[in-house]
């Protein structure tokens, strides 16, 4: 049996009233290619969240959402800017640019997030037939840093992405993070502040797998329901991805997942912090923690919890939560540090 560790919320389980759902979506046979009841009631319950007027396309994993979202607003003359930390940069092998053959523009930040400051410089060679031709700006919530967005840092990119005719991209693998730690709704972190299309994530919050394409208006082509089936997207036993979201965004279940991801990191980022030689490297604002810790502790903690180095060279460490981490194991792991670290003195 793997161990519980703290390197992935990809790594969690299913929660146990999503799996409820899908045994529930199993009892009878229904309409394939999303024509099912269960589709239908879950496209209602994300406009619920969203805003009726956003269409919703489900899908397999992020990475085809974030390819085929992108995808539907841009031509392989377009660039597109990011985050270097970006999913859609260092994590995705490459797809958004073999299967769009747009041209990612990654650009260094601090913590993770995009500013106008750090975009405008990208925004250049606009109808010179030489230059890639800036189209999107991709921002993640929460980010890869696990840092949040506030609203108004949103709408500031938004506002200036439309003023210069681009659109802009939110990959929302971890929205429910940022939402509840920011104590809003989605809708006034998305469509509300100038989003123009979303990747809403479910699987890092206790979803076995699925994803949904949300466009915020006519970016949206006619077409698209083309590029999902081209993209290999279009599932023919949808409701089962469906019913997943429709529990998921029922009842406050969303807010509850993600906002004991959230309190979980808070403890081990403030239990952490405690113990000379560690050193909270960034905001602990959703539910990943960065820490600078004793470089010849790391083999031997992740014997026992395992998780990955972000950046060898400075120590420095990524510690995410789940909706199931549990304080036991959150102050287990941080018993193991302080040992091990008075050890090694």
């Amino acid at each position: 049996m793997y161990k519980k560790g703290f390197a992935s919320d990809n790594n969690s389980g299913v929660h146990p009233e999503i799996m409820f759902a899908l045994s529930e979506a199993n009892k009878a046979h229904t309409v394939a290619y999303g024509d099912d009841p269960y589709t239908k009631e879950a496209i209602k319950r994300i406009r619920d969240h969203l805003g009726e007027d956003v269409e919703v396309y489900f899908v397999f994993l992020g990475t085809a959402a974030n390819v085929l979202g992108i995808g539907a607003m841009t031509e392989s003359f377009h660039s597109v800017i990011c985050a270097e930390t970006a999913h859609i940069h260092e994590d995705e092998c490459g797809a958004p640019e073999k299967f769009n053959g747009f041209k990612l523009l990654p650009v260094e930040t601090d913590d993770g997030k995009l500013t106008v400051d750090a975009i405008r410089p990208h925004v250049k060679g606009v109808g010179f037939e030489h230059h890639s031709q800036p189209r999107i700006v991709s921002i993640t919530q929460a980010t890869e840093l696990g840092t949040v967005y506030k609203p108004e840092e949103i709408r500031e990119i938004c506002d200036y992405a439309h003023a210069n005719g681009m659109y802009v991209h939110m990959d929302g693998a971890r929205i429910a993070n940022a939402a509840v730690s920011m104590g809003v709704t989605m809708s006034e972190i998305t469509g509300d502040v100038g989003i123009d299309v979303l990747s809403l994530g479910g699987t890092k919050n206790g979803l076995m797998y699925g994803e949904a394409i949300v466009f915020f208006n006519d970016t949206a082509r006619e077409e698209f329901k083309y590029m999902r089936k081209q993209g290999m997207q279009l599932a023919s036993k949808m409701r089962f991805i469906s019913a997943q979201f429709l529990r998921y965004l029922s009842n406050g279940l969303w807010q509850e997942t993600a906002g004991h991801a959230n309190e979980m990191a808070r403890l081990l980022a403030d239990e952490a912090s405690k113990i000379p030689g560690v050193e909270i490297t960034q905001k602990v604002e959703a539910n990943g923690v960065f820490a600078r810790v004793p470089r010849e502790i790391i083999p031997e903690l992740q014997k026992e919890y395992f998780f990955y180095i972000w950046d060898e060279p400075r120590s420095v460490v990524r510690w995410m939560t789940s909706f199931d981490t549990t304080e036991y194991e959150v102050k287990g792991f941080v018993e193991l540090i302080r040992k091990l670290t008075k050890k090694k003195k």
